[in-house]
């Protein structure tokens, strides 16, 4: 087995962060209010959401130090963070807010060690639990599942996502090299 631990949990998350943070940086301000379809966030609301999520995983296992999420009041905590998600901000203070969320988050997930990753959380609706480190993982994954919105968002709105560009850059390097080297 190859060992994935905290400071490998931190650099993903940063790295996912990083992305996500070019993305917002590429898609114009005055395009922070659009909405690809009825009952879907905005840009900024989606970005705000990206943000603020991970306070969630932060409450469990930090904050309350969780060994059980039955009767953790989901509810309560989702309404307290769609509000604070919902507040209008411009894009810069998006920005910052994704930068130093994302490293305060990053710097506590590299705080973990193995022992505490490796505790059991039992999840509310039956015998079920997970670990501390499958339940912090989800924070880097549903990050990307918006992410890949907002990519989809850049494409409706014109913008090649940098990550395709940067794919295309290489493949012209790669053609150009073979053009090179057949020549």
């Amino acid at each position: 087995m190859v060992p994935y631990g905290a400071a490998n949990l931190a650099t993903a998350f940063r790295t996912v962060r990083g992305n996500t943070i070019k993305i917002a940086e590429e898609i114009p301000e005055e395009r922070y209010d659009f909405r690809p379809a009825p009952d879907t966030w905005t840009v900024a609301e989606l970005l705000a959401h990206i943000a603020f999520s991970p306070r969630f995983q932060y409450d469990v296992h930090e904050t309350k130090r969780l060994t059980t999420l039955a009767g953790y009041d989901f509810f309560g905590q989702r309404t307290a963070r769609e509000a604070e998600q919902t507040r209008p901000r411009t894009k810069a203070e998006l920005l910052e807010l994704l930068r130093s969320e994302g490293e305060r988050i990053a710097d506590w997930l590299a705080s973990f060690d193995d022992a505490r990753l490796a505790e059991p959380v039992a999840q509310p609706a039956g015998p079920d639990s997970k670990t501390r480190f499958e339940m912090l993982l989800s924070i880097k994954e549903h990050e990307m599942h918006h992410r890949g919105q907002l990519m989809l968002i850049e494409r409706m709105l014109g913008i090649v996502p940098h990550t395709t560009r940067t794919m295309q850059e290489r493949a012209a390097a790669m053609r150009q090299q073979r053009a090179t080297a057949g020549a």
